[in-house]
């Protein structure tokens, strides 16, 4: 048994004081067989400022206290950590107490599960009902309480500032990689929570809605506190106001909205409409925000900002604010840009707030014009259908005659070579961009199927159905990869550092709408229903098997799939949207 009792400077200090506290002196001697020895926390001693008074008695300045047990494998260990305000307690959690208490809190979880997913009636097996069970459990358990300031670059300030102190209650992609709020992925992480617990939606929602500035804009990524900060790469951390994220919250409000009108009566339900009702001064604002400061160059047509600026460094330039940062857009930015995803969004965007204006009495006529404009299959077609590409497609000064080459240094004669830069790869450009369709055929061509915009009779699902089911463009046995096969960015590195993200690999978020989306149209009557029902079976078996398939070989549920192998690559243990495999499973969309 060891035990460190000391001061720490900071949270994110934490990791390095049980480091610089490690030592190998220590030596356990069994009754019988050899000594060993081992490494614990030991003692630390936290820096020693010179105007600094020592205190009399170090352990009352203590508030880092570690007790580390190092044991033998196999194990069993009991910690038993009890309140002050504990007085009353008739028995100690412990022993035989605690056993029976876990038993039955473990059988209340597993019937609650069966009864919200109904996993065992649709014939899973005992290990896949096992497998969606942690996936919901590790995302439950990676939903985190965090307090602090964002970094904020302001259109109104010459450099970034601290922003006021903010709280955030919030699911996240992954405990030990990505250990903070993602706008875009909440959405996502609350369609599987909201299933489960509706309670927790309305408090995550009402958290992140409650970090909008007073403009209607929500920081796309909460690094909220030194600790947080301690874990992003510089680069990332400075949030800018002018840029936006997919507002996926909709997607849960939907979800919400779904299970009120629904189940009116049910006790889940009943707080959804007084929730609304505080939620919508903030919706109204968070929507404005986006139609005016995400506008396109046409009428009704929209432009992400933000996109990376050095276009001599990158293949494409990266647009971090869409969600699917290297996904190809045009290959030289302009404010002539419209993109097709983000149409879409806005589309889902104004029908949610027409219904909750409707449901709450509020004047809701502005949403459902707006709305029933953007959605008209007529206006996406004229925006952003490519003949040529026979797809739907961003709109931008482009040309698709690039690629990453050493670039040259020159070394005068007879001076050494180390003296000078390192040859970096850099963007060669052999012919002009042009306006026009940027004909990269991929997940941004698939929204309006994926949001189901396009009328059930339209004649460009039988496209989208086609180009899905073809494994030389977007089908593999394990997904829908991100980017066609054919395209000439497929598997492309960004940079010389930037491996390919969106640009191939199979994205479970992603391949959720899409499930959900054949789901909606094979239960509409038009002439691609049987299509859209056949693909549904294919697509939802595939995906559900590969990832169960890797979770059984790895152990972990992972960021991203392999398109030729399956493989489960990128972060992991990756519980967040990855996670939307059981809403598949339990076919609940």
């Amino acid at each position: 048994y060891n035990h460190l009792q000391t001061v720490t400077l900071g949270l994110e200090k934490l990791t390095d004081i049980v480091k610089h506290s490690l030592n190998r002196r220590f030596v356990y001697s069994p009754p019988s067989g050899e000594k060993r020895y081992y490494i614990a926390v030991d003692t630390y001693k936290p820096p020693h400022h010179q105007n600094q008074q020592k205190p009399a008695d170090t352990r009352k300045e203590s508030d880092f206290v570690v007790h580390q047990v190092t044991v033998q494998t196999p194990f069993q260990i009991e910690v038993l950590f009890e309140s002050g305000s504990f007085h009353n307690r008739p028995n100690q959690l412990v022993g035989s107490t605690l056993t029976q208490e876990l038993e039955k809190r473990k059988a209340a979880f597993d019937a609650k599960f069966e009864k919200t997913f109904g996993l065992e009636s649709k014939g899973f097996s005992q290990a896949h009902i096992k497998f969606s069970k942690a996936a919901l459990s590790n995302m439950l358990g990676g939903m985190g309480y965090f307090y602090g300031q964002s970094v904020v670059q302001s259109v109104y300030n010459e450099y970034p500032l601290l922003y006021p102190e903010g709280a955030l209650f919030t699911a996240v992609p992954s405990r030990s990689f990505f250990p903070r709020g993602f706008l875009w992925d909440e959405g996502f992480h609350q369609l599987l929570l909201c299933k489960w617990d509706p309670q927790v939606t309305r408090e995550a929602i009402a958290h992140w809605v409650d970090l909008m500035n007073i403009e209607g804009w929500i920081p796309r990524e909460q690094i909220l506190g030194d600790e947080a900060r301690s874990k992003v790469p510089p680069e990332f951390v400075v949030q800018r106001n002018e840029n936006a994220n997919p507002p996926t919250l909709f997607l849960s409000l939907q979800e919400l909205i779904e299970q009120l009108t629904s189940n009116p009566d049910t006790e889940s339900s009943q707080p959804t409409l007084p929730f609304l009702r505080r939620l919508f001064p903030r919706l109204k604002t968070w929507f404005e925000w986006y139609n005016t400061t995400q506008s396109g160059p046409l009428p009704n047509s929209y432009r992400w900002r933000g996109r990376d600026k050095d276009t001599n460094l990158f293949l494409n330039p990266k647009t971090l604010t869409s969600g699917l940062d290297d996904y190809p857009r045009a290959s030289h930015p302009s404010a002539d840009e419209r993109h097709v995803d983000l149409h879409c969004w806005m589309v889902l965007s104004s029908g949610i707030m027409a219904t909750t204006a409707r449901l709450l009495g509020e004047p809701y006529q502005e949403y459902e014009l707006s709305h029933q404009v953007l959605s008209d299959n007529n206006l996406l077609i004229e925006l952003h259908w490519s003949e040529q590409l026979r797809a739907f497609s961003d709109y931008g000064n482009h040309t698709q005659f690039v690629s990453l080459q050493q670039e040259k240094v020159y070394v005068p004669p007879g001076q050494p070579r180390h003296q000078f830069p390192v040859a970096r790869l850099v963007r060669s450009v052999r012919r002009a961009p042009k306006l026009q369709y940027v004909n990269a055929l991929g997940y941004v061509s698939l929204f309006p199927f994926l949001l189901h915009i396009l009328k059930p009779d339209s004649p460009k699902l039988e496209h989208i159905f086609r180009d899905i089911r073809d494994p030389n463009k977007l089908w593999t046995s394990y997904g829908l990869r991100s980017l066609s096969k054919a395209d000439p960015l497929y598997m492309k590195r960004n940079t010389e550092h930037d491996a390919p993200y969106w640009r191939g690999p199979v994205w479970i978020n992603i391949n959720f709408l899409a499930v959900r989306a054949l789901h909606h149209y094979s239960s509409i009557e038009g002439p691609h229903q049987e299509k859209a029902a056949a693909l549904y079976e294919e697509l939802r078996t595939n995906i559900i098997n590969n990832v169960y398939r890797q979770y059984v070989e790895t152990g972990y549920i992972w960021e991203q799939y392999n398109d030729s192998t399956g493989r489960g690559q990128g972060s992991h243990p990756f519980t967040g949207w990855s996670a939307l495999t059981v809403l598949m499973m339990a076919e609940q969309y």
